[in-house]
């Protein structure tokens, strides 16, 4: 592992920890300058290709997932390790599917299903351009549903 700050190509492992997904997080000392810095490893499963609606597929991209995700959650009280564990979920359970393909709305589904469990607000603002709410009316109507349930 390269120094981040001198690049240097020997450090040593001062740390170990493992996460709940199977990952491991390496806490690193630099052999050269003596900087401290943390990797993170984990592993790489197979991920069925997305399917969108007007047909084309795509590789599933965890940090598009995370971009979309963070602008859902701007400003609001969640945490950088809620929206990974999230992030994480949703990884996961495509790969426990086992399949090759699926639709794109299977993952937009879950992040909907992620983000009500959240955060309300988060929520609202991604159902806005995932459900296609286009005017008041309709958010309004979401938000009754999110306050009667």
């Amino acid at each position: 592992m390269r120094c981040p700050y001198c690049q240097h190509g020997e450090s040593r492992v001062i740390d170990t920890t493992h996460d709940n997904r199977g990952g491991v997080r390496r806490r690193r000392e630099c052999e050269n300058c003596h900087q401290r810095f943390s990797t993170y490893e984990r592993p790489i499963l197979a991920t069925p290709l997305l399917v969108k609606r007007d047909g084309t597929r795509e590789e599933f991209d965890r940090e598009k997932l995370l971009r979309g995700i963070r602008i859902a959650c701007a400003k609001r009280p969640v945490s950088a390790a809620e929206i990974d564990n999230l992030i994480g979920e949703i990884e996961v359970t495509l790969q426990k599917m086992g399949r090759e393909e699926i639709p794109s709305r299977v993952v937009g589904d879950m992040v909907i299903a992620g983000l009500k469990k959240l955060d309300h607000i988060a929520y609202i603002r991604y159902a806005i351009v995932y459900l296609h709410l286009n005017d008041l009316f309709a958010i309004r109507k979401e938000i009754d549903r999110l306050l009667e349930g």
